[in-house]
């Protein structure tokens, strides 16, 4: 089993013909996801070929989830329209809409963020690289030869990078899903979100935890986990040299006074039972010696398309 995304999930892409959209619609059909069609207005009623795939293209949201059922929609639209773009998925009632855009103004993630809490689609992002389900589909960004399997482990991560050295450190085990949430100040997906989804999945034997410096998700989650998550969780916090009050990568990831901190978020994570690695090989080691005691790490190679 995976979560948010499967083999039939049905997927449409808003700004698919754009030079990032088409990039990634290529890499996703490569690897098996089921893109039914893009979305863009000025395009409508054209067929698009995708390395010998005829993709159509639909003027919405809505009338793209009308002609082929589609139930997920991954939005590469640039920055000032990604709003507009956001809203018209969740207007449409589509199940999941995965926000890769970054430099999204922080009051139109807002804007629709709240939009979406009145209706029934699940967003996740913005800048974010998506989510994938190893042998079933791929919505978003991140290279599926890194982990080409299906296994045991659910993965929830703020970072993109993190998510891509992390799967190909534990690639010999594989993993049930990956979701990169994003690092943005404001998303809608959560640790928290995904602890209960990987708590519920069957397949799913362990989780890894990425986190960073900046605000108190990590807290939020071990205090989640303490009291709803029976599944052994190992995490990795990055940031631990990140100066005060500088912000370091993404947008939420700022340090202030004693709030933040790495040295916080691992101690609140420890003191309900999670282990942390201090680098993310070792917290691949930790998880790997966690399901398999005694298991050596795989050999060493550079992760595939990072």
């Amino acid at each position: 089993m995976a979560i948010y995304l499967t083999k039939e999930s049905r997927v449409l892409v808003q700004g698919m013909t754009g030079a990032e959209g088409m990039k990634h619609t290529r890499r996703m059909l490569a690897a098996g996801t089921r893109i039914v069609g893009g979305v863009n207005p000025r395009k409508a009623g054209r067929t698009v070929d995708v390395d010998g795939t005829t993709v159509p293209v639909f003027g919405t949201v809505q009338e793209g989830m009308t002609a082929t059922g589609a139930d997920v929609t991954i939005v590469f639209v640039p920055p000032p329209f990604a709003k507009s773009a956001v809203i018209e998925a969740v207007d449409a009632g589509i199940a999941l809409a995965v926000v890769i855009t970054e430099g999204i103004p922080v009051h139109d993630a807002v804007a629709f963020h709240a939009h979406a809490r009145a209706g029934s689609t699940r967003i996740i992002g913005p800048n974010c690289p998506g989510v994938i389900s190893p042998g079933q589909s791929n919505a978003g960004i991140i290279p599926p030869d890194i982990a080409p399997a299906p296994g045991r482990i659910g993965l929830v991560s703020k970072s993109g990078t993190l998510t891509y050295q992390l799967m190909h450190e534990l690639r010999d085990i594989g993993f049930t899903s990956a979701v990169g949430i994003g690092g943005d100040p404001v998303i809608g997906t959560t640790h928290i979100d995904c602890l209960t989804a990987f708590e519920e999945d069957p397949d799913t034997e362990l989780i890894v935890l990425i986190g960073e410096i900046g605000g108190d998700a990590e807290e939020r989650a071990a205090a989640h986990i303490a009291r709803h998550v029976t599944k052994p969780v190992i995490a990795y916090i990055a940031g631990f040299t990140a100066p005060e009050g500088r912000t370091m990568g993404h947008a939420g990831a700022i340090v202030s006074g004693a709030s933040g901190t790495a040295a916080a978020k691992r101690s609140a994570l420890e003191a309900v039972g999670v282990a942390v690695g201090s680098t993310p090989t070792e917290t691949a080691d930790l998880a790997r010696t966690r399901l398999l005691p005694g298991a050596l790490p795989p050999a060493e190679s550079s992760p595939a398309g990072v």
